[in-house]
């Protein structure tokens, strides 16, 4: 079946802050290999810790803006003097090998690539049960101060108004349960119509 698909899959997974979008991508990791997770392109300096292709893609303010004139970012922003941005180029290249491609991306980021590539995209929204558990979370990870905890808080209060945009809403209140919903909703979108050649298809089957 696989030879018969034009393309890759895309696979986007929006959800406040906190929900655990990175642990259930985590475990879903154990069971599929042909992935390319998206990873945002930077002209900043790395920092200690960081790797390049893992945490960003690092490159010079000049290739960026190259890449900008050819056409080769989904979106991209200049924040405090550097660019970030989203390549093209690089999900182009994962879809030309069939890979699901996964996005952890905002609601903003969804519409986005609902925009450009719709056809090839399958997306789900991640909550936790109620906003009284996603703040206890926030809270006891110790990781940030009040006031981004408070921000994140009220950036999710906006985000689940737009649960109605995404083809599949998970709680994440099992991860075990969770993962393995991810997971079906994955290979899933493998057999999505639209992402076949429908003239090969159809010649294939009045051949046989």
């Amino acid at each position: 079946m696989n030879n018969l698909l034009n393309k890759g899959s895309i696979i986007v997974i929006s959800g406040p802050s906190g929900c655990g979008k990175s642990s259930l991508l985590k475990e879903v990791y154990k069971y599929i290999d042909n992935y390319y997770f998206s990873i945002s392109t930077t002209t900043r300096q790395i920092r200690d810790g960081e790797s390049n292709g893992i945490d960003y893609h690092f490159v010079s303010k000049e290739e960026f803006e190259k890449d900008i004139e050819a056409g080769n970012f989904l979106e991209w922003a200049q924040v405090h003097g550097n660019y970030y941005g989203t390549s093209l180029k690089l999900i182009t290249e994962a879809l030309e090998l069939k890979k699901i491609v996964i996005f952890d991306i905002d609601v903003q980021g969804h519409d986005i690539v609902r925009e450009k590539l719709d056809a090839i995209t399958t997306s789900v929204f991640i909550t936790t049960p109620s906003l009284d558990e996603l703040s206890n979370r926030l809270t006891s990870r110790a990781t940030d101060t009040d006031e981004v905890i408070n921000n994140r808080i009220k950036n999710s209060k906006i985000e689940i108004q737009k649960i109605q945009k995404y083809d599949y809403f998970i709680i994440n209140d099992n991860l075990e349960l969770a993962s393995k919903q991810l997971l079906n909703v994955i290979e899933c979108s493998k057999i999505k119509t639209s992402l076949f050649d429908k003239d090969m298809i159809i010649e294939k089957w009045l051949s046989n």
